[in-house]
C-alpha cells in the first residue's frame, strides 16, 4: 500500500517508492502550488491520468541530461543552421501545455488534464514553469516546457506540429540553460529519443544529491527573455 497524503506538503521517504509500478511514492493530496514546488525539490512529481487519484513518483534509475552531454546528430545540426523556426522562451506557455496535451498516434487520451493545466499556469504566472516556442509566422509548430527551481530543470513534455519543431526548441532550451549554470536538466523515465540527445540512467541517490545542491541556488524566475529569428520561409 502507498500512503495517501493530506494537506500537508509532507512526502514519505523516497526509499519507501514501489519498484512495481517503478517509482510510486504516494496518492492524494492537491497540486497546489506550495505542494508541487516541495515536490520537485525532492525529486518527486506528479503524473496521473483523468479520473485517477494524484500519483506522486520518484522513479530509479532515473533519466537525466548534463546540458554539457547534449549531442546534436548530424542531420539535427543541418536542420539547426536552415533556421526553419523562430524560437521564443515563455510567450505561449498554456498553448504549449495544449499541444502537449494533443493525442499522438493512436493515442487517444492525454495525463494533461484540465487540472493539471490549470496548476502549471499558476507556477508559469509564479516565475517557476517555463516554454520553450518554436513558430512558423505566427503558427505555434512546436515546442516544451518544464519547472525550474534553483539551477535544476525538469523537462515535462513536448510536442511538434511540423517536422523536428519540438527537437529545435529543446535544442535552443538545453544550450541556454547550460549558458545559464544549470547543471542538470531531469528527463524522469528512459526513452530513446532523449538518450539521442545524450540522456543517461542515474540511481536516484545521485540523481537526489546533485538535486539538492543545485535546488539550493537562486532561483532563476520567468519569463525568461530569449528570441531567435528564423532565416527560412515563413
Amino acid at each position: 500500500m502507498i500512503p495517501w497524503l493530506d494537506h500537508r506538503h509532507q512526502f514519505p521517504p523516497l526509499a519507501t517508492a514501489l519498484n512495481e509500478p517503478n517509482g510510486l511514492l504516494a496518492a492524494g493530496g492537491d497540486l497546489a502550488p506550495g505542494r508541487v514546488l516541495a515536490a520537485y525539490r525532492r525529486g518527486i512529481f506528479p503524473w496521473f491520468m483523468p479520473g485517477e487519484p494524484i500519483l506522486w513518483w520518484s522513479p530509479s534509475p532515473r533519466m537525466v541530461l548534463y546540458p554539457n552531454e547534449l549531442h546534436i546528430h548530424r542531420s539535427l545540426a543541418k536542420v539547426l543552421r536552415n533556421k526553419p523556426y523562430r524560437v521564443t522562451f515563455d510567450t505561449a506557455f498554456r498553448d504549449v501545455m495544449q499541444g502537449c496535451a494533443e493525442p499522438r498516434g493512436a493515442e487517444t487520451g492525454t495525463w494533461i488534464s484540465p487540472e493539471m493545466l490549470e496548476a502549471y499556469v499558476a507556477l508559469h504566472e509564479a516565475g517557476y514553469a517555463h516554454s520553450f516556442e518554436c513558430w512558423m509566422g505566427d503558427e505555434l509548430v512546436g515546442g516544451l516546457y518544464g519547472m525550474a527551481i534553483g539551477k535544476m530543470f525538469y523537462g515535462e513534455s513536448m510536442f511538434a506540429r511540423r517536422a523536428d519543431a519540438s527537437k529545435i526548441a529543446f535544442v535552443h532550451a538545453v544550450q541556454w540553460l547550460s549558458a545559464q549554470g544549470f547543471g542538470l536538466i531531469d528527463c524522469q523515465m528512459y526513452t530513446d529519443h532523449l538518450a539521442r540527445f545524450g540522456a543517461r540512467e542515474i540511481s536516484r541517490d545521485d540523481f537526489i544529491e546533485q538535486l539538492e545542491m543545485l535546488t539550493a541556488q537562486y532561483d532563476v524566475l520567468g519569463p525568461w527573455p530569449y528570441r531567435y529569428e528564423s532565416l527560412g520561409a515563413n
